[in-house]
């Protein structure tokens, strides 16, 4: 069984995961009101992603014989000055999540705590592929620039996620 520390940090982990899914819920709406549905596509996609990451924990906590404890999740940003203004927030948001995950890692450790540090090492992986994937984004959007031909070219390949 995991310590109390560790079930309430996972229980607040939980909870930045939720938010994050709410967050990247909130970013598809701005993208559909601005008619760019490959990019609301691909935030749908990222929301969903971000559930599955709370649940993963969620289910983790049982395992462990401890129980989710639900906090209120914060209202996200719903207005956005551009898209590339949504893709740097997406990429501040991933590495404070990163961040989050790190500190876990680092409770894991000085607890000693195995089963944890091999569930987060997963997560770690997989939050350098989430900060990647923004970070490329990103920087696309800004060679493009205002440019609506090149935020088109971008909005059809975002479209294509699977």
């Amino acid at each position: 069984m995991i310590s109390e520390k560790m079930a309430q940090r996972l229980n607040d982990q939980i909870n930045l995961e939720f938010f994050s899914s709410y967050t990247y819920l909130s970013m598809a709406a701005y993208f559909k009101t601005q008619g760019l549905n490959g990019f609301a596509h691909w935030m749908l996609h990222q929301a969903d992603e971000e559930r599955a990451h709370g649940m993963k924990f969620f289910e983790y906590l049982y395992d462990q014989d401890r129980s989710a404890v639900l906090q209120a999740i914060k209202q996200p940003h719903t207005t956005f000055a551009s898209a590339l203004a949504v893709f740097e927030e997406t990429l501040s948001h991933e590495k404070h999540v990163t961040a989050s995950i790190v500190e876990l890692m680092s409770l894991a450790l000085e607890e000693k705590d195995h089963a944890t540090r091999i569930l987060l090492d997963w997560f770690i992986n997989e939050q350098v592929e989430e900060e990647a994937a923004a970070r490329d984004i990103r920087d696309r959007l800004k060679l493009v620039k205002d440019n609506a031909m090149g935020i088109l070219l971008i909005d059809r390949e975002l479209a294509a996620r699977t």
